[in-house]
């Protein structure tokens, strides 16, 4: 019998509210990423050649939405496995009249390893991930060895992997695997973390951390 992969998400549906519903069910052909196995052309799916961001977990796609209207010259990827963030996004790119955004509601990990052709991205982008807090699900974080090779296969050379949590036993530990990585090169100056970089807009989550008192931790590395 194969050994079932270990997920680093967990599928909470949730209730999609009308405006969400119908932005599925009216924009998703014109928007979504379809769930099969034929590998992405990304000059297709956008219909031009640009740097090519792609985030992983996007949340309600507010941040990832305020990036595509500030970068219009680049063009997102955002891929989220609950369907009311993918609606909310959906939403927004209406909202925004956003060209450049696709959206992808599957497994981020299977996607990246079997749709997305090495050397094609400019940037990969997870910010806050799931920290899988209790030290037994640590394995389930999305950041381990293995999958930041993935990573490094998938951006091109020059690209930036961009980490941002605010957890800081996570952050140590994204640290360190990233590190490890000799396919990688901290962009930090004291091989560390970085401050927030401009174009990765503050989120309410985020800022109801600051208020509560937690830190964030960026960090940004190079592709070698």
């Amino acid at each position: 019998m194969a050994k079932r992969p270990i997920r680093s998400f967990v599928r909470r549906e949730g209730r999609l509210t009308p405006g969400q519903q119908k932005a599925l069910d009216q924009l998703w052909p014109q928007f979504g990423i379809d769930d099969n196995h034929d590998p992405l052309q990304l000059e297709q799916l956008f219909g031009r050649d640009a740097p090519r961001v792609l985030e992983i977990g996007f949340g309600n796609g507010a941040s990832l939405a305020e990036m595509a209207k500030n970068q219009p010259q680049q063009d997102f990827i955002g891929i989220e496995v609950h369907r009311p963030g993918v609606g909310q996004l959906l939403k927004a790119i209406q909202t925004e009249e956003l060209s450049n955004v696709r959206v992808a509601c599957t497994d981020a990990v299977e996607l990246l390893k079997h749709r997305i052709a090495d050397q094609s991205l400019d940037r990969i982008q997870i910010y806050f991930p799931d920290p899988w807090h209790k030290k037994r699900h640590h394995k389930r974080r999305i950041i381990q060895p293995h999958f930041v090779n993935v990573l490094a296969d998938k951006l091109k050379h020059g690209g930036h992997l961009h980490l941002a949590t605010d957890w800081q036993d996570y952050a140590e530990q994204m640290l360190s695997d990233v590190s490890g990585n000799p396919r990688f090169q901290n962009c930090s100056k004291d091989s560390g973390y970085i401050d927030r970089p401009d174009y990765r807009p503050v989120t309410k989550f985020e800022q109801r951390g600051h208020r509560l008192g937690h830190g964030v931790w960026d960090l940004l590395f190079k592709r070698l």
